[in-house]
């Protein structure tokens, strides 16, 4: 059955399904702190036991990084609490079957409810703000896109390599090609297809500037689906390009010789029944409303407050430089693409904010979170949008301030905001910016190849 066909399903209706179509495992997984899917396997006995009460996993999935080290910094977890379990719950309208592993059945699960207090789960995160927005009356619409770069690669090959001497996909700077695509048919059209089968619509797939980088845009939805559909995207894109020996890397900035790797999150609020984009104003010269200049305002004033939300890694910094399509700069422009928040206003059904702070490498889960957060923030305390649109060069108006240039100062900037603590609430905020301190120190103590190339001999 189609992914698409399954979303609607009841619990009784994917019970029936699972029996009908004699299957007898399921697959289930969750976004950690980083955005990385841990799940497992499970038999169907189990799967229909755990329903109601949720699946003992165990919390060291929140106490450690993406090489499964332990945290130092966190008191989430740790050897100071045993890691007990914690109920991970399916949720059933995620309901979907992976076209490329048999058809198996896979539902996306999250820390919510009960027994899960204190637990980062930025999933749960997501959902209780899009609570809010729900109770402030509104509907939040939004979509993430992608860059990623494709390379001739396995895991195996990069780790024999040391990661040096990496191949593309293909050669060259050729954005929106025709041709490099018909080149990778094979692989160019599972992902299309394979992902539309996975509940994943692409609006647009195409090559972007660089060799061997793809981009691909999701349909939208509402906040809770694209962020699903975002985080599954990254994951089933590396498992379909692993189908035809391919490595696909949604790293910030892999070379600094080549653009980074965007995560753009588009967004919008409508009415509650869908039916009218609150964003849009045709009396107004910009085709703005109050409201979505509200929005925007608090958009630009808790950004630097939150920036780890939308730039997690260290790599991610490397892609936030000037003249290479990532902005450096507090500011927002109609159509302009210099800018932190770009504003599309050409018709009542399409006008959004695109917010262009995330890289590819951003926790899909946390990035709307923060985008919807913080501009409800703006309109809750009505925050006038003050600052003028830019026409030009965003790069060079630094006027209203500056995008922190590295994770250190951003995540220790969040880690003391009292506008952070008042968005995510004090657990969150403090968990995930001591990993963020965490990552900052484990680069930190690591010496580089630019090191040695620059001090070895000559110093």
């Amino acid at each position: 059955m189609p992914a698409s066909q399954t979303n609607a399903m009841d619990k009784q209706q994917i019970l029936d399904y699972l029996k009908q179509n004699n299957q007898h495992h399921i697959k289930f997984a969750f976004a950690d702190i980083d955005g990385v899917l841990r799940g497992k396997v499970i038999h169907q006995k189990k799967f229909e036991a755990g329903l109601d009460q949720g699946y003992g996993f165990c919390d060291v999935v929140f106490g450690w990084d993406m090489n499964d080290q332990g945290y130092d910094n966190t008191n989430v977890t740790g050897w100071h609490t045993g890691y007990p379990d914690k109920p991970a719950r399916i949720d059933l309208s995620t309901f979907r079957t992976i076209p490329w592993q048999d058809n198996i059945p896979f539902f996306l699960a999250d820390f919510s409810g009960e027994g899960n207090e204190g637990v980062p789960c930025p999933r749960t995160l997501l959902k209780n703000i899009a609570q809010q927005c729900h109770d402030m009356g509104f509907h939040p619409e939004f979509a993430q896109e992608f860059e990623w770069f494709n390379f001739s690669e396995t895991a195996k090959t990069l780790q024999e390599k040391d990661f040096t001497k990496i191949e593309p996909l293909t050669p060259g700077m050729f954005g929106y090609s025709i041709l490099r695509p018909s080149q990778q048919s094979g692989f160019y059209f599972d992902l299309i297809n394979l992902l539309e089968q996975f509940g994943i619509p692409l609006e647009g797939l195409h090559t972007e500037t660089g060799p061997g980088v793809y981009e691909a845009a999701i349909i939208h939805d509402h906040v809770i689906a694209a962020a699903d559909k975002a985080a599954l995207l990254k994951n089933a894109i590396k498992e379909i390009a692993s189908k035809h020996g391919i490595m696909a890397s949604f790293m910030a900035k892999w070379s600094e010789n080549l653009p980074g790797c965007s995560g753009h999150v588009h967004q919008s609020l409508w009415s509650a029944d869908k039916t009218t984009n609150l964003f849009y104003d045709e009396a107004d010269e910009q085709k703005m409303s109050p409201l979505m200049k509200h929005y925007i305002a608090g958009q630009l004033y808790c950004l630097p407050h939150i920036t780890p939300m939308y730039a997690p890694t260290v790599n991610s910094y490397k892609r936030l430089v000037e003249g290479a399509w990532a902005p450096t700069t507090l500011t927002w422009g109609i159509e302009n693409r210099t800018t932190a928040l770009r504003v599309i206003n050409s018709s009542p059904q399409y006008t959004r904010v695109e917010t262009r702070i995330p890289g590819a490498d951003a926790n899909p889960y946390l990035a709307l979170a923060a985008a919807l957060a913080s501009g409800l923030y703006g309109i809750k305390n009505k925050l006038p949008l003050t600052i003028l649109a830019v026409k030009g060069n965003g790069y060079t108006d630094k006027s209203n301030g500056s995008i922190a240039s590295n994770l250190l100062e951003a995540a220790n900037t969040m880690r003391s905001s009292a506008v952070a603590r008042e968005l995510f609430g004090n657990s969150f905020t403090r968990h995930f910016t001591n990993t963020r301190l965490w990552e900052w120190r484990q680069f930190n103590k690591h010496v580089t190849d630019w090191e040695l190339k620059r001090y070895f001999e000559i110093i």
